[in-house]
């Protein structure tokens, strides 16, 4: 038994969806969360700064104690998690998003993402490998972080974003809906309405959170690293901005449901 906590970190409040979904499954664990808010989206930024920046956080978390560290950002994934893995001793989990799984879905996939993970070499290393160039729409969605980072996650305004990024794409049916980036989790309802009436479909939703929650719970294991009860687990939060955005990732892991 190992009660380390687990340290989960994301450009800002998005990796809250993995880490709740994590708690789920896994009620005994310890989780630090940290969020670099700060710096957020990383999806805007160039691969070089992206990966100085998941460093940090990298370093941020184990200089706490942590036993594995998730990356809770496909932005950061995509763009550092060999570095991570060559850089701590300890287990690295990250995120991919969910384009396997929604293969076996119908019609056209919709892969909405940030702008930097539709470009970056592992993403399209992935479609590349799944052989799945003709079936899925890779968007990258710039500023809908922005719209979530900064509290406008009802649906009147999810939609409007996603008005803005998502291109027509004809006569081809959307079947599936994978989400890219653990911000949009946090709004995955309103992109499956905006999705399910601009293109007159009912379209599954692939997310990718709970991919990732598994493989923790599956490495803890195999490597003798899981907490056993009896007593609940604990979250810690941390914030590259300070205490109003740890009061907001506090808000978020107790009204969100995985």
């Amino acid at each position: 038994m190992n009660s380390k906590p687990i340290g989960f970190f994301d450009s800002g409040v998005g990796g809250i969806s993995v880490l709740k979904t994590a708690r789920a499954i896994m009620p005994f664990e310890n989780f630090i969360y940290y969020g670099d808010d700060l710096n957020a989206p990383y999806g805007e930024k160039t691969e070089e700064q992206i990966q100085r920046l998941t460093l940090a956080a990298g370093d941020f978390l184990y200089k706490k104690g942590v036993k594995a560290i998730v990356m809770a950002c496909n932005t950061a994934t995509s763009a550092a998690v060999i570095m991570m893995r060559e850089r701590y001793s300890i287990p690295v989990i990250s995120m991919e998003p969910a384009v396997k799984p929604a293969l076996f879905a119908k019609g056209q996939i919709l892969v909405l993402a940030t702008p930097a993970t539709v470009t970056q070499a592992r993403y399209l290393g992935l479609i590349e490998r799944l052989c799945a160039q003709d079936r899925v729409v890779s968007v990258g969605c710039s500023g809908l972080v922005e719209c979530i980072e900064n509290g406008r996650m009802g649906e009147a305004d999810v939609h409007a974003c996603l008005g803005q990024c998502i291109p027509a794409i004809g006569s081809g049916h959307i079947g599936a809906v994978v989400i890219g980036c653990t911000h949009y989790s946090l709004v995955e309802p309103h992109i499956k309405s905006y999705v399910d009436h601009a293109f007159d479909t009912d379209c599954v939703v692939f997310d990718g959170r709970h991919g990732t929650a598994r493989r923790l719970e599956q490495v803890l294991f195999e490597q003798g690293l899981q907490t056993e009860g009896p007593a609940p687990g604990s979250e810690a939060f941390f914030s590259s901005c300070g205490d109003k955005s740890i009061q907001n990732f506090e808000a978020v892991f107790h009204h969100f449901e995985p």
